[in-house]
């Protein structure tokens, strides 16, 4: 994006806060974590707003990440190359590797590590509820309006999108003009809506009333016009894309992504609310914010895992630390860059066969804790009925634990104990959601990655109200609430892990 120069550069104001204190050098000693200010927290808000606005897709959030890692020291591996010598020029080190674009994981390697001491890993999903559009979009106009091709990535395409300001955004693959090499640009079009899907207005009856038909009644319009098409040029006609979407979108795109209709080759795009997050509340109590499910556990959870890097020193540490970031979370995990597609159990193994001589990952999972970092329910004053009692998360508290009798949910009584135990020693309360009996749980990546690698899993996250709608609201010192956590599991993971023995 034209402006990564500046995000990184107030990314990196942000990961200063609360180490550093105004006025004074870089040389200033690291503040007490429990000391953090409300407005150090609120400011963690302020950066996740124009993150979240600047990155509407999983693509620009990868991308992102990808530099801020790189900002902070993290070199980058890729999957197609091994890995070995690079792991072992250090006898450890700080890198990350990315798998789709939508898939990342990044990991700290001490020199003095070995498989024994397992690993302490975080992972959240960063993808979002939007809507995608369909690899062939064109649609017959009506009675001159345009319309798009759509379809629901998870539960979207309700009426809580309709009567919003959707921009586009998301990949594009093109070819380079002298050599035919494929390459991929990302697109942005805010602050520009594109489309809009009206509602009907209730003067009509029965037919305003939802559910609607998400293929006939929640299409997206982007056009209108009483003139004849528009005629496309012999080098437009030539793009394999010309007839499956609309000259006009062609047109749009190519010029986001700063190429010719005719280079054009595939397209990968979301529709997203156009609209910037803010603070909210007559006190500022609230952060009002799309994405947040779940770009917020990925965002505080990776900006906490860069924190925490700059304040060790890999020759003296003897932990393995890592953090993954996964996609198509909200329509099952089942997919290469899913968390049923073991980016991590790969990373894992790749870091182990570069240090040791025998590969043993059952030792190493079974000295292993992992956070899955998704958001959960915050409480609803207006529905105060559906929440179980006690188990109703608040705003600026803490993060919560998910919590399920039919392991909807990987948290067991002594991951529990353990986050309240991490909790204390970092100075963070600890807050508790469990549905009601006659509620249905949704779920998370936490059982999947707890199958598959046999490490205990736990899993909690930030709390969210409006849980996927196409707005959200949480606390504004939520995220910055979450980064203190995650910062403090990243620092504490192993000592106290190894409190509970043979647990």
């Amino acid at each position: 994006m034209s402006d990564q120069r500046e995000i990184i550069d107030h990314l990196t104001k942000t990961l200063e806060l609360l180490s550093v204190e105004k006025g004074k050098s870089q040389q200033t000693p690291v503040k007490k974590v429990a000391e953090a200010r409300d407005e150090d927290l609120v400011h963690y808000s302020y950066s996740y707003i124009n993150f979240s606005y600047e990155n509407p897709t999983i693509y620009h959030a990868i991308s992102y990440f990808g530099k801020a890692l790189e900002e902070a020291g993290f070199e980058y591996l890729s999957e197609k190359q091994n890995w070995q010598r690079k792991l072992l020029e250090g006898r450890g080190g700080k890198f990350y590797t990315v798998r789709n674009g939508t898939n990342l994981s990044a990991f700290i390697v001490g020199k003095n590590w070995d498989q024994s001491k397992g690993v302490g890993a975080i992972g959240a999903h960063a993808d979002s509820l939007t809507a995608k559009l369909k690899p062939i979009t064109k649609k017959k106009n009506v009675e001159g309006f345009e319309l798009l091709g759509v379809a629901p990535y998870g539960g979207t395409l309700n009426e809580l999108w309709f009567d919003r300001d959707l921009g586009i955004g998301g990949r594009v693959l093109y070819k380079e003009k002298d050599t035919n090499a494929i390459q991929n640009a990302l697109i942005n079009s805010a602050p520009h809506p594109i489309a809009k899907i009206p509602s009907l207005a209730p003067h009509f009856g029965a037919p305003a009333v939802p559910p609607f038909d998400k293929e006939t009644q929640a299409v997206p319009i982007i056009g209108y016009s009483n003139d004849e098409a528009e005629e496309a040029t012999e080098e437009e006609k030539c793009c394999p894309l010309y007839g499956k979407h609309s000259l006009h979108l062609l047109r749009y795109v190519a010029k986001l992504a700063g190429v010719e209709v005719s280079q054009l080759v595939q397209l990968d795009l979301d529709l997203f609310d156009v609209q910037k997050g803010s603070l909210g509340g007559i006190k500022n109590d609230f952060l009002f914010v799309p994405r947040i499910d779940d770009k917020i556990c990925s965002y505080a959870s990776l900006i906490a895992f860069i924190e925490y890097s700059r304040s060790i020193d890999v020759a003296k540490l003897d932990t393995f630390t890592s953090l993954t970031l996964y996609d198509n979370e909200e329509i099952g995990s089942l997919s290469r860059q899913g968390a049923k597609g073991g980016l991590f159990e790969a990373t894992v193994s790749r870091v182990v066969q570069a240090f040791e001589e025998q590969l043993d990952l059952h030792t190493l999972y079974a000295n292993s804790i992992i956070l899955s970092a998704d958001v959960n329910h915050m409480f609803n004053p207006n529905f105060a009925e559906v929440y179980l009692e006690h188990h109703r998360p608040k705003p600026n508290v803490g993060v919560a634990l998910s919590l399920d009798a039919n392991v909807h949910m990987a948290t067991d009584v002594v991951g529990t104990t353990f986050v309240e135990e991490l909790a204390r020693l970092n100075g963070d309360k600890v807050q508790y959601f469990h549905i009601k009996n006659n509620s249905r749980s949704g779920g998370t990546i936490g059982p999947s990655i707890a199958a598959q690698t046999g490490a205990r899993t736990i899993d909690l996250g930030i709390p969210q109200l409006s849980m996927h709608s196409i707005r959200a609201t949480t606390g504004s010192k939520d995220v910055g609430l979450g980064v203190k956590f995650f910062r403090g599991f990243f620092k504490n993971w192993r000592p106290v892990l190894d409190q509970f023995g043979d647990l």
